[in-house]
């Protein structure tokens, strides 16, 4: 067994733990650049042990955000499984949408591009593909423009994003996106 696949002890098990949780807060309120003392302050841990779990930041942003992106699928997944098509676009839109208003990391994390080999930016990719699997159900069913395309849902989340009644804003885009 070597040191990568030994188990962590109790209390570097909980400390590891303690900076996912503390990561996943600051970076939902303050972004992906976050200072990473301020997680290890919150954490309740030295900043030496924060770089002892987490070398990079980028391995921090996997480990705070890849249960996420899991989370995301499953939202992809019961999108997909809708019989209308439609439904689904729309359902995906409204769970993705709320995911993004509540975590400005989450937002950041969906928006850049990482180390292609990471574990991250695979399940983003593969979310990717759903995602374009929901687009096409709804334009073959004829419910969504034809001229839509993947890379216009910055567009859609960038407006129904800007203003607090997303809600509403989402509603005014979704409109817009119907096929005529």
């Amino acid at each position: 067994m070597t040191v990568e696949q030994r188990p962590l002890r109790a209390d570097a098990r909980r400390n590891r733990e303690a900076l996912v949780a503390a990561a996943r807060e600051v970076f939902g309120a303050k972004g992906v650049d976050a200072p990473l003392d301020e997680i290890a302050r919150r954490a309740e841990v030295a900043i030496g042990t924060l770089y002892n779990r987490f070398p990079t930041r980028a391995d921090l942003v996997e480990a705070a955000f890849l249960p996420t992106l899991e989370e995301g699928r499953a939202v992809l997944e019961e999108a997909l499984a809708c019989e209308d098509p439609w439904a689904g676009f729309v359902l995906f839109l409204e769970r993705s949408v709320l995911m993004q208003v509540s975590d400005r990391g989450f937002t950041e994390v969906c928006s850049r591009t990482f180390d292609p080999a990471s574990a991250l930016e695979k399940a983003k990719q593969a979310n990717g593909s759903r995602m374009n699997r929901i687009i096409s159900r709804a334009q073959e069913a004829g419910a969504l423009r034809k001229d839509f395309r993947g890379p216009d849902l910055a567009i859609v989340y960038a407006a129904a994003t800007a203003t607090p009644d997303w809600r509403r804003a989402l509603g005014i885009v979704l409109d817009g996106l119907r096929a005529r």
